[in-house]
């Protein structure tokens, strides 16, 4: 399926801000066998003193600006065309979870997409007992990983309500659990946390989510959304799996790939620091167009 993806991400600041460094994660990713990034463009308004291109340690796409000159607005744009391809579901041959630990142990290499990096607390990931307990109502030593991944995804999805108003970026998963609110980012923190909990490697994904509007009404321009799911380690002959406990399902064709990382904080759209007094508004629109 081809996408036609318009993003753009506005900032007004009450006061002129007379300095800015920021770093741009919105360039969807290319994917071996599932996704392909056929054209794109990062557009900047206004141009930025400096610009420079780069690859992360998990091999996402970076866009660095800095500003040195005052500005009272600032508009990222981002327009890019993928093709991305149905993955389709293969037989569940994860190894017990009970035996994930012997396989994690064969491993050795430390290269970005290894396993041992998403095992451990990471910034905004603490490891509280209150994860673990959770994940043990929903995944037995006995299941396979793959069904322990699933079948936690779906616990969470019927527990945890899509509330776009109880949660900001910043707050923590584990006032975000407490609650059982909270918006993509909370449900896929929450899942991650509670999966390295019991033993699963899991990170964070960033990406696009094709919506399809109700029969018989026209897609409304600027209403699509960045999204954000899981993927976890099911074992050496398994690999990574893609799950979004949002809608309580596995990855597929209207899901595009952004970035991978830890926790959102390795994946943020707009991540830096700028100079100014005063507060900020802030507007996103996003388009996922299919072909």
């Amino acid at each position: 399926m081809l996408y036609d993806l318009n993003l753009e991400i506005s900032y007004n600041y009450a006061s002129p801000a007379n300095a800015g460094r920021h770093a741009l994660r919105l360039m969807p990713a290319t994917i071996s066998g599932a996704q392909r990034l056929l054209a794109g463009q990062v557009q900047l308004l206004p141009e930025p003193s400096e610009r420079h291109d780069r690859i992360d340690f998990f091999g996402n796409a970076v866009t660095d600006v800095a500003y040195r000159s005052s500005h009272s607005d600032l508009v990222f744009k981002l327009k890019a065309r993928v093709d991305r391809t149905a993955v389709p579901e293969e037989f569940d041959i994860s190894p017990p979870l009970n035996l994930l630990p012997r396989e994690l142990g064969s491993i050795q290499s430390l290269a970005p997409n290894e396993p041992l990096h998403f095992l451990a607390a990471s910034p905004r990931l603490p490891l509280d007992p209150a994860f673990a307990h959770y994940a043990q109502q929903h995944a037995s030593t006995d299941m396979s990983t793959l069904c322990a991944v699933e079948a936690l995804g779906k616990a969470l999805n019927a527990e945890l309500k899509f509330d776009a108003e109880a949660t900001t970026v910043d707050t923590p998963v584990m006032e975000a659990f407490e609650r059982r609110h909270g918006v993509c980012q909370d449900f896929s923190h929450i899942m991650i946390a509670c999966l390295r909990s019991i033993g699963i490697p899991a990170g964070y994904v960033s990406g696009f989510l094709r919506t399809i509007p109700p029969k018989g009404q026209p897609r409304l321009e600027g209403a699509d959304a960045m999204h954000a799911w899981v993927r976890a380690w099911c074992g050496i002959d398994v690999g990574w799996v893609e799950y979004d406990p949002t809608n309580a399902l596995r990855v597929g064709q209207d899901h595009i790939v952004v970035a991978y990382g830890r926790d959102y904080g390795d994946v943020a759209p707009v991540k830096g620091a700028l100079r100014t007094a005063g507060g900020q508004t802030t507007s996103h629109k996003v388009d996922v167009i299919p072909h």
